[in-house]
């Protein structure tokens, strides 16, 4: 790159200093008064965009590196009195130079946030299953399943402290080659603030510990407030469909079919609340969680003795302790008071690994855990792995093969908790972000 005194003329434009009445005071002694950028080159003397050499001269026609471009780049994101189209053109340079500008520990993500008013992410995964249930009389039972799924997650910048999001899913098998309808899986609108989150919509609903009583969504409220202490707050409604995923809590009463279509009632009345304690400096991590749920649908038999209980409340504990960044040990527990049937659920799993949603290549990790996941406890639980209704032994592997391309194995061998018999399942997975 050459650094001419079109150029500086150009960063002038950028941070305003062509619009000014008057120049300051001219710092170099080889731009003359007369130059035609001589007001440019001084006011961005002024504003301390650029410094020159130290024998006082601009050398406006040697040549740079980018590394010095982004200096003066830097320099110039830190004015705040700019218009809204010179802002603009910072940010675009703030993007083209954004490898430079981390270099020199330049913030830049909130800038290219509003670069442009609404951003698109999302990932495309293809997943294959196969999972074997032995029943009553000794036969195993599979199904393998090969799915993809192509998923876009927009976000658009309402202000400072608003944006809204929103997940459209796209779904399908690989091998009927069927494929559904792209559904606005979920939409909501979040403000942040310092220390304080709020999230008003259909939203994740992912619970502090890792997942193993909720990880789906609810249409609702949530608010998030603290810094190494946080509380969360949640109130809403939760399809009944979900918390049976497709009749899985129904075990073997010949009802078939989903909680809803059973007792006619369509949502759940939730609330819940979240303590978390969390530092980065901190090697010991841990909390509490406490949810209540209201519905018809949660009256048969295989849910508590009394058939009149329409609600289920829900208690939960995790600890956890990172040895250092690569090594971590965690436990989870929870328990559902007003069931009498599989009515806790509990995990323990030793992480080890660099692997974060294969943004970076190379990077792997593998995990070992021990899970029982009682259906009324673990109602919308993850189990990837380890199905609802079942306990046993978990491994996994995931592997960054190129950037943001990614590929995850998991095994799992164990056994049904209502009748004792054999339990696996191969879970295997490839996903590209972007």
């Amino acid at each position: 790159m050459k650094k001419t005194l079109v150029s500086a003329l150009t960063t002038a434009l950028v941070v305003g200093a062509a619009s000014t009445t008057f120049a300051a005071s001219n710092p170099f002694s080889d731009v003359p008064a007369d130059h035609w950028a001589y007001d440019a080159v001084s006011q961005l003397a002024a504003d301390g965009v650029i410094e020159g050499y130290g024998d006082s001269t601009f050398q406006g026609n040697k040549n740079i590196t980018r590394y010095e471009m982004a200096q003066m780049v830097a320099k110039a994101m830190a004015k705040t009195d700019v218009s809204a189209a010179d802002k603009a053109m910072i940010d675009k340079l703030a993007a083209e130079f954004a490898d430079e500008l981390n270099n020199l520990g330049v913030r830049v993500a909130n800038l290219e946030k509003h670069a442009d008013n609404v951003k698109f992410t999302g990932k495309l995964e293809y997943t294959y299953t196969s999972t074997r249930m032995e029943d009553a009389s000794g036969k195993t039972n599979k199904k393998n399943a090969d799915e993809y799924v192509f998923r876009l997650e927009p976000t658009a910048e309402v202000n400072d402290h608003w944006d809204v999001h929103a997940r459209l899913d796209g779904t399908g098998t690989m091998d009927g080659d069927t494929t559904d309808n792209v559904k606005l899986k979920r939409a909501w609108a979040q403000g942040n603030y310092k220390n304080f989150t709020v999230k008003l919509g259909k939203q994740e609903l992912y619970t502090n510990e890792h997942g193993l009583v909720f990880d789906e969504t609810f249409s609702g409220a949530n608010l998030e407030f603290g810094k190494d202490l946080k509380a969360t707050l949640l109130a809403g409604r939760i399809s009944a469909d979900t918390l049976s995923r497709e009749g899985d809590a129904l075990p073997a009463n010949g009802l078939g079919g989903s909680r809803a279509s059973v007792y006619g009632d369509d949502a759940a009345n939730f609330q819940g609340i979240n303590l978390q304690y969390n530092t980065d400096a901190s090697k010991l991590y841990g909390g509490l969680g406490y949810y209540h749920l209201n519905s018809d649908s949660f009256k048969h038999a295989y849910y508590t003795k009394n058939a009149d209980e329409d609600s289920a409340d829900i208690w939960s504990a995790n600890l956890g302790y990172k040895f250092d960044a690569k090594n971590t040990l965690w436990g989870s527990y929870a328990n559902n008071s007003k069931a009498d049937y599989q009515d806790n659920a509990w995990q323990i799993e030793y992480d080890y690994g660099t692997y974060r949603d294969a943004a970076n290549k190379g990077s792997w990790g593998w995990y070992g855990a021990y899970r029982r996941l009682g259906q009324n406890a673990s109602l919308m639980g993850t189990y990837d792995g380890v199905q609802q209704g079942t306990k046993g032994w978990e491994i996994g592997a995931q592997y960054a093969i190129f950037k943001n391309v990614g590929i995850l194995a998991k095994y799992f061998d164990g056994e049904q908790l209502d009748n004792g018999k054999d339990a696996s399942k191969l879970f295997g997975r490839v996903e590209f972000f972007f």
